[in-house]
Formats: structure tokens, sequence, C-alpha cells
């Protein structure tokens, strides 16, 4: 079972997480469950960031997650994965990004997670703008590093 969701409307990872387990049960097979959720700092490279605008491309943004999660979900034999991604305007502490991964074992959850999470990172189509406490805003050159 694989889900992708792209949305401009802040959510809360772990309600969302729960209502998804909730629509979609897993067998007793899943063992283990590993979760990511990534949030927006308020600094980047320096300086303090008041805002961040995450630009996508869309349909290909989603097309490029669903082949990820896809290939994860096929390398690791995982019952399940998600992905969730904000675009748009994103305030510092708000979640960005959600990644669950379900296998029956927890050496292979939390290898697809972290594949997951940091192919997602180098190859999905966004784009940050960040605002900074001048007002000045900047484009993104480079990923943080996992």
């Amino acid at each position: 079972m694989q889900y992708v969701e792209v949305r401009e409307a802040p959510f809360d990872p772990w309600q969302y997480l729960a209502e998804w387990q909730s629509q979609h049960p897993l067998d007793a097979r899943s063992g283990a469950t590993a979760v990511f959720v990534g949030t927006m700092r308020d600094f980047n490279e320096g300086d303090d960031v008041t805002g961040m605008y995450l630009e996508h491309y869309p349909g290909m943004t989603e097309r490029q997650l669903e082949t990820l999660v896809a290939a994860s979900v096929q390398e690791w034999s995982l019952d399940a994965a998600l992905v969730v991604h904000r675009v748009g305007e994103i305030a510092p502490a708000q979640p960005i990004v959600l990644v669950a991964v379900w296998s029956a074992h927890r050496a292979e959850a939390f290898d697809a997670c972290r594949h997951l999470m940091e192919t997602l990172k180098h190859t999905a189509p966004f784009w940050k703008r960040e605002t900074l406490t001048d007002g000045s805003v900047r484009w993104v050159d480079k990923n943080t590093p996992g």
C-alpha cells in the first residue's frame, strides 16, 4: 500500500498518521513502523528566517514522489509507505514533511524511511524561497546535509 499527498494546508503529522492508520489497517505482519517528521527551522545558512514559500511542479512532483515510494516499497519489501509534503507558505515550527513506512522488521523500516527522506530531499522538484528577518528573500541553493 502506497500513498503520496502534496498539500498547501498545514497538518498535524501525528493526527494525520493516526487517521491514515485507522483507515488503512495493516495485518499483523507489520512489526515495525518508522516515521520521520520534518519541520521548518527559523534559521538557515547563519541567518534568521521568518518564513518560507515552497514551490513545486504540480503533477510532476506527485509522480516523482509516487515513483520513489514504489521503488522503496519494492526494495525493502515494505507493507506500506506514505509521504505527505507541504507546499506554499510555511511558518517556522510548522511540519513540512511526513514520511512513514511499515515493515515486518525494524532494520528495513529504519533504512527505508531514511532513504525515502534523503532521496526526496535531493530529487523531488521542490524549490524553497526563504524570507529573512530584514524582509529580504532568497532562494535556497542547496539542501542541508542529512
